[in-house]
């Protein structure tokens, strides 16, 4: 497996520096002027999830950056809560305590998240209960990247890639000597409190920085009994009529410091991040019948010690002009213990390093490019009742090249990547080699408008819970088998892009398709194991396909006051040889109205999601909603960093279940809700 990397690598080395070589010598331009150049630094936006700074409005694909402002008035919650409501994005949902996203239809094994650019060695793609373990409020801003660009990523990124991207290890001196923020917010429905803060100090060359986050809640009110009508109806249930969700509290303690040596060309540094999460798993809350034999409410203490190494360093290396390095060490440790007994039942363990180094070419007449290197080793484990997957042993290798040529009317993006994944357990040994790539063209059909097509073709290999499961999985509610014989999931997609960016006017829509060949998925069989329904992984043909628009436009605008009006729609539909898969979302649109001043802000906010009736087998449908929010942010004090707000979350308190929820038929999102809170730059 290693020679093949190191061929695929010295053969994806030498093909950038041929191209680098041939852009070598461009014709004479004429200098920008220092105008054009200001219009330049301000239209360029660096996008750390790729290896170069790419403009946002000449990306070939869709892409979405979460601010540190944006996360500082953003209610407390996990990963795919928070990110809940973009295009193209949905939440797993199982209660407050555990959310990964779900991304075109996709989660799981096929929705990679990344903590500054490598794995979290963690085991939240293993099961929806599973929380990730990093939290939005440790984040200095997080990027969610979807279709051909997640390829420097690899297989796992088949579906999309969000990157959580902290300043823990300090890239830059701060302009003063110190910087820092500091936020906190108490909410209604869940008696909720959150505080987080950091800060950056040191002149240089050694620059610190800390950080820390807290947040807790108590059980979540709902407008009506959790466990639904039709849960009920068709299991024949007496429900609890309490609308409270039980055993959903929550509480989290993160933090962690850092430290680099910044220097004009570069910088290198060390960090180290404790995280400690106790969180409730909702439950049936049912009258009757009652299971004598059940083992009641459960409840999961998650813990992670993570080391991270980053750097960066302008070199002269041939065609090269920059090494950047991202290396993340974690030890996590997941206990499932009963709220009753205080036993611990299974655990969950992962003991694991990852990292890539990243080689980028020197920017010649607009080519530019980069060769990445990237390598996982990790050690899986399951121990107790429900380990319903063996002791694992994963590495991974992979090697990628991405170009880009852009000639300003016109360009064209293309991305090549080799991977090579082995797992082996005690019975098993399985390999699996992957080839995938990109080609993307783009064109600017006149000022402020952009069209591209991007085409690729990308393979995953399979995980140790497709391949090897064999054991009851109360986080899915059934008794999982998987199979030794799968091969890798390889998919052809293609997406057209449309963007539009005026002065007063932003809109971007995307069309994209996507065909499986291999699709793996988990299917009920009908059969009964350990009281359990069985779900059999297997492989079929697949296809989805779907659409994401949104657009901001601003209607009024006087000094420092205007009136923007924002807008987004997203669809997505899928089929297999089987018939519909399972929890594919529904339909839904945004509309928001946003009144600026210097000093205040006031926000509106209405999302109605539509019904699923399109469902698989064995799958209950789900009902439409209309949820309205409303913000208000204000600065005390003029040219000051401090914010305060008030936020008012499902103001009509709508029944809410998110389709795409294992728990939406005795979970649903909480009722209505008003939060307070403040935030301070520093």
């Amino acid at each position: 497996m290693l020679r093949r990397v190191a061929f695929s690598a010295a053969s994806l080395i030498a093909l950038a520096a041929a191209v680098s070589a041939h852009a070598e010598a461009p014709a004479a331009a004429t200098p920008p002027s220092e105008s054009d150049q200001a219009a330049n630094q301000v239209d360029k936006v660096v996008i750390t999830a790729a290896p170069y700074a790419v403009s946002l409005d000449t990306v070939t694909s869709s892409v979405n950056i979460v601010t540190r402002d944006q996360l500082d008035v953003a209610p407390p919650a996990g990963l795919g809560d928070m990110l809940n409501g973009q295009p193209g994005l949905r939440s797993t949902f199982y209660g407050p305590g555990a959310s990964r996203p779900v991304i075109r239809g996709l989660s799981g094994p096929r929705v990679m998240v990344l903590q500054n650019g490598v794995g979290q060695v963690d085991a939240s793609s293993l099961s929806p209960d599973h929380a990730v373990a990093s939290d939005p409020g440790e984040a200095s801003r997080v990027e969610v990247l979807r279709g051909p660009s997640t390829l420097a990523y690899g297989g796992s990124g088949i579906g999309g890639v969000v990157n959580i991207i902290d300043d823990r290890v300090p890239s830059s001196a701060p302009a003063n000597g110190f910087e820092g923020r500091l936020a906190g917010s108490v909410s209604s429905v869940d008696d909720g409190k959150s505080i987080n803060g950091s800060a950056k100090f040191g002149k240089g060359p050694l620059v610190f920085a800390i950080d820390a986050d807290h947040r807790e809640s108590s059980d979540y009110d709902v407008p009506t009994a959790p466990v639904s009508a039709r849960l009920a109806k068709a299991e024949g249930l007496t429900v609890d009529p309490d609308k409270t969700v039980k055993n959903s509290d929550v509480q989290v303690d993160a933090y962690g410091a850092g430290v680099s040596y910044v220097h004009d060309s570069g910088f290198f540094g060390v960090s180290v991040k404790k995280i400690d999460t106790t969180y409730g798993v909702p439950y049936e809350q049912i009258l009757a019948p009652i299971d004598p034999d059940a083992e009641g409410p459960v409840s999961i203490h998650l813990q992670q010690t993570r080391y991270d190494v980053r750097g960066e360093q302008d070199v002269d290396l041939g065609p090269f002009d920059k090494v950047r390095l991202s290396v993340g060490h974690a030890k996590y440790e997941h206990a499932e213990i009963g709220v009753d007994s205080g036993e611990v039942g299974t655990r969950f363990l992962s003991d694991g390093t990852e990292g890539r180094v990243e080689l980028v070419q020197k920017e010649r007449d607009g080519w530019q490019g980069a060769v990445g290197f990237q390598a996982l080793k990790r050690h899986f484990e399951a121990i107790g009742d429900e380990a319903f997957v063996p002791s694992t042993d994963i590495k991974e290798y992979g090697v990628f090249t991405l170009q880009r040529l852009d000639k300003g009317a016109w360009g064209v993006d293309a991305g090549l990547r080799f991977d090579s994944r082995q797992l082996k357990t005690s019975f098993a040994d399985k390999t699996f080699d992957n080839v995938s790539a990109s080609l993307g063209v783009f064109y600017k059909p006149a000022e402020h408008q952009f069209v591209a097509l991007t085409v690729s073709r990308n393979g995953r290999a399979p995980t140790e819970a497709e391949l090897f499961a064999d054991g009851p999985h109360p986080g899915t509610g059934g008794y999982e088998v998987g199979d030794a014989d799968l091969k890798s999931e390889k998919v052809v997609s293609v997406e057209a892009t449309y963007r539009y960016t005026g002065d007063r006017l932003r809109a971007e829509a995307h069309l994209w398709g996507a065909q499986y060949d291999g699709f793996i998925e988990e299917a009920r069989t009908g059969a009964v194991e350990d009281g359990l329904p069985v779900f059999q992984y297997s492989q079929t043909d697949a296809k989805f396909h779907g659409a994401e628009a949104e657009a901001s436009y601003v209607a009024w605008r006087s000094g420092e006051r205007s009136l923007k009006l924002e807008g987004s729609y997203d669809w997505v539909r899928g089929s297999t040889d089987l018939g519909v898969p399972a929890r594919v979302p529904p339909w839904a649109v945004t509309g928001r109205a946003i009144w600026s001043t210097a000093r205040l802000e006031v926000q509106g906010e209405v999302r109605r999601v539509a019904s699923q009736n399109r469902v698989a087998v064995f799958e209950l449908p789900t009902d439409s909603y209309t949820q309205v929010n409303a913000m208000v942010t204000y600065k005390p004090i003029a040219d000051s960093g401090l914010r305060v707000f008030i936020d008012g979350r499902n103001l009509t308190n709508e029944t809410i279940r998110e389709h795409v929820s294992f728990l939406k038929d005795f979970a649903p999102s909480p009722g209505r809700s008003v939060r307070a809170g403040f935030a301070w730059r520093f």
